[in-house]
């Protein structure tokens, strides 16, 4: 079980949804670069709610993370093409790549909800440190009105209330449903919290240890540690 507040959430539980269509994962991140931890988390999340696709989708100008040092879009979406080039249930995007604009996340919904169609279930794939800063978030209060939220947390992870994260307004638009295990928001979109398994992997360590050429062995996969070596990415 995973504690939100006052409630207890099921965990490993595929949801009901309203919508009969597609079932696609988006999975937005800068993956500078793309580690083990992002696809096993990626490959529990679409098991547990029997999504048909995970949509990786880099970003070009994360809006968030100004200070870090990003190799170039184009190094960062191969990367991400070699690693998951051999799950069938895992796609890549290049929408944020080719996007000249910082890469807001309400305009990537917006995009592939046109594209899938109205009765495509729509599922956002986040972490618990993204979710913490949502309220700062392009058009806040309409993103959960486009699709449905996972919320990706680590194992006995105490959270707030989501009165403390959301602002007062967007956080009436739901209420709790125990029987689901979720939030449910006015536009009838879920808000789910998701356990999955902890593997301690950040791509700011990663960098760190090519810097000190270290071993990056069962951090990121081969395919991928021999683009970097090849193209001296992170080296300096």
């Amino acid at each position: 079980m995973v504690r939100l507040g006052n409630h207890e959430l099921p965990v490993a539980i595929a949801p009901t949804h309203p919508n009969d269509g597609n079932r696609i994962g988006l999975f937005g991140g800068t993956f500078n670069p793309i580690h083990c931890g992002h696809l096993r988390a990626a490959e529990e999340v679409r098991e547990c709610f029997n999504l048909e696709k995970v949509i990786f989708i880099p970003a070009r100008v994360p809006p968030h993370k100004h200070h870090e040092p990003i190799v170039t879009p184009e190094h960062r979406l191969t990367m991400v093409r070699l690693a998951i080039r051999n799950n069938p249930a895992f796609d890549v995007s290049s929408l944020e790549i080719k996007r000249d604009a910082p890469s807001y996340s309400i305009l990537t919904i917006e995009h592939f909800r046109e594209k899938c169609g109205p009765e495509a279930a729509l599922f956002f794939l986040m972490g618990m440190d993204s979710f913490l800063e949502i309220s700062t978030w392009r058009e806040c209060a309409r993103l959960f009105s486009l699709a449905d939220f996972i919320v990706m947390t680590r194992p006995g992870y105490t959270k707030k209330e989501i009165s403390q994260i959301l602002t007062v307004d967007v956080a009436k638009k739901f209420y709790y449903n125990s029987r689901e295990g979720c939030y449910i928001h006015s536009s009838r979109h879920r808000l789910y919290f998701q356990e999955i398994t902890l593997l301690e992997i950040s791509s700011r360590a990663i960098r760190a240890r090519i810097k000190d050429q270290g071993s990056l062995r069962y951090l990121v996969l081969p395919v991928v540690e021999r683009y970097i070596k090849k193209h001296n990415l992170y080296a300096t």
